[in-house]
């Protein structure tokens, strides 16, 4: 059967598109595989009417709200390879080949996380990046940022909105200026220059941060360090060699929800760092409804609708 869309990725995103294109009447195919790139979060924060969900339950959900559309298709399968052209695609699922008019990616990406002792275990738990998600639970608390270039110095200020405790960590690896070290401590933010050696956490279910430990001097007292590691897109993503932008995010037209490769769509993590479960769904609605748009009046033009 040749389907209208295939939906790479069954996060937040994937799921989005799902909905709105079944909604459509599009024949789709939403392939899910591989581990939640937020698998270590406990809630879901910031969605309206879901406030507070766990990520499994959204995802429970939200598949349990594809049922009503006979015309869209769940299987928990990855997609190893994507070939072909706009209207005539080949989706290598498994062992099976699918054919799709149009590709849309939700896959999210894959966080690069520094390989400093305590990080790994501790992240999603303690170490989080967003304070909208993070910030209300643990507010009036020690804040800390890791901003792992001069660009990201900003971010710290934003930490303020939730607590009077806000310290901004360099790890050494940069100079900040005069100019930003004065702003900074206008604000109330603290900066700490030294290059840090482990993060401490305190034995628990899930484990909590005690401190930052550096090369030199005392530790740092802290309950919440914020972090954005780097990122790269999976590698699916990466086979197609679609154009990135400088940070590495796809470059898509803004109308057209399109990326370089005609017939190829993308909504999500994928394409922004401005990442969340509703910005997500978002991204993705809004390159449903465009691919949706372009599809259906070619289809209405060539005689294939009913």
């Amino acid at each position: 059967m040749l389907h209208d869309v295939v939906i790479v990725g069954g996060g937040p995103a994937g799921l989005s598109a799902a909905l709105n294109l079944g909604r459509a009447r599009r024949r789709v195919l939403l392939c899910d595989s591989g581990p939640r790139r937020n698998a270590a979060a406990e809630h879901v924060h910031g969605f309206v009417t879901r406030d507070g969900i766990t990520p499994k339950e959204f995802r429970a959900l939200a598949r349990q709200q594809l049922e009503p559309y006979p015309n869209v298709e769940v299987r928990d399968v990855r997609v190893d390879a994507i070939s072909g052209e706009r209207g005539a695609f080949q989706v290598r699922v498994g062992p099976a080949s699918v054919q799709a008019r149009r590709i849309l990616l939700c896959t999210g990406l894959v966080d690069e996380l520094p390989e400093v002792e305590g990080f790994r275990e501790l992240w999603g738990h303690a170490i989080v990046q967003c304070p909208y998600c993070h910030g209300w639970e643990a507010r009036d608390r020690r804040f800390a940022y890791w901003a792992t270039n001069p660009e990201q110095l900003e971010f710290a200020l934003l930490l303020r909105g939730w607590t009077n405790q806000v310290t901004l960590l360099t790890d050494g690896k940069y100079a900040v200026s005069a100019e930003v070290a004065t702003r900074l401590a206008s604000a109330g933010v603290r900066l700490e220059e030294r290059a840090i050696r482990r993060l401490s956490a305190k034995l628990s279910e899930p484990p909590r941060l005690e401190q930052v430990e550096f090369v030199t001097g005392e530790p740092l007292p802290l309950d919440l360090l914020f972090a954005h590691p780097a990122q790269r897109q999976v590698e699916t993503v990466r086979e197609l060699d679609l154009a990135l932008d400088p940070s590495g995010f796809l470059l898509i037209d803004e109308q057209r929800r399109e990326t370089s490769r005609s017939g190829i769509y993308a909504g999500g993590d994928l394409i922004t760092r401005a990442q969340g479960v509703v910005i997500a769904a978002s991204s993705a609605m809004l390159a449903a409804a465009a691919l949706n748009h372009g599809l259906t009046v070619e289809l209405a033009i060539s005689g294939e609708l009913p």
